[in-house]
């Protein structure tokens, strides 16, 4: 457990849970570079496939601590970003943003840097920082047109409105609304289903699903060469698919 982190590993998931409560868990400087180690370590760790970043208490993150900043509290270098999310750019394995109450400015642009978001329905999501004289510059201008379009992202980006969970599956950036005492539960049986498949089968798909929407062309994302899919191909689990299906039994993931 670090000072601004509850981190456990288990079953090929690690689960992170930010630990400001006191803030809504807002973070500072200092807590964004302890994640952003927490997110390494978990990138470099072969047993751990999948990660689950959810809040303690009663929210998911209220964004930059704006209090520490006015008080002129320590700064540190935080070259992953907000939540140690934001600006990572090489994560091939999967990530699922837990939402269990408020996920505004910062915290909202940790969850968009997520590939699913499970919702409790107590979340809230916005991008408020225009109502305090700023832009949501972690990732949320550039993230949330993607994922929902334009005309939907200004709609709340230019309104820095509190979106429902209902609502934003609506839209497009959540995956699941549940109960809030059913979030956890949720959120692991997703991760458990991405774990009974091929690990390496797993990240080719998220690297080329994101590497395409960069792509000038269907043709260029479809002729690209990726350096995951390189892997999936040469590993053992490329062989022991097909055997265990022939097999009629369940497949024995090694992660290579």
């Amino acid at each position: 457990m670090g000072e601004y982190s509850i981190v456990e590993k288990a079953d090929h998931i690690m689960t992170v849970r930010i630990n400001r409560p006191d803030r809504l868990n807002a973070l500072h400087p200092l807590a964004n570079a302890e994640l952003g180690q927490v997110f390494d370590d978990f990138a470099a760790d072969d047993d751990m496939w999948v990660a689950i970043i959810t809040g303690e208490g009663r929210g998911f993150s209220a964004g930059n601590d704006l209090r520490y900043q006015a008080e002129g509290g320590e700064r540190v270098p935080t070259p992953r970003g907000f939540g140690g999310l934001t600006s990572r750019f090489d994560m091939t394995k999967p990530v699922i943003a837990a939402v269990n109450g408020v996920a505004m400015g910062g915290g909202f642009e940790i969850a968009l840097a997520c590939d699913l978001i499970i919702a409790s329905e107590n979340a809230k999501f916005a991008l408020p920082e225009p109502k305090v004289g700023l832009a949501a510059l972690a990732g949320g201008l550039n993230r949330l047109p993607r994922q929902i379009g334009p005309k939907r992202a200004l709609g709340m980006i230019m309104t820095g409105r509190h979106v429902s969970p209902e609502e934003g599956k609506e839209l497009g950036f959540v995956n699941d609304v549940v109960p809030h005492d059913q979030l956890m539960d949720a959120a692991m049986d997703w991760a458990k289903q991405i774990c009974a498949c091929a690990p390496l089968s797993i990240r080719a798909s998220k690297d080329v699903v994101y590497k395409s929407l960069d792509s000038a062309s269907l043709q260029d994302a479809m002729e690209g060469k990726y350096d995951s899919v390189k892997a999936m191909v040469s590993s053992e689990d490329f062989i022991e698919g097909p055997k265990a299906f022939a097999e009629k039994r369940a497949p024995n993931w090694q992660g290579k």
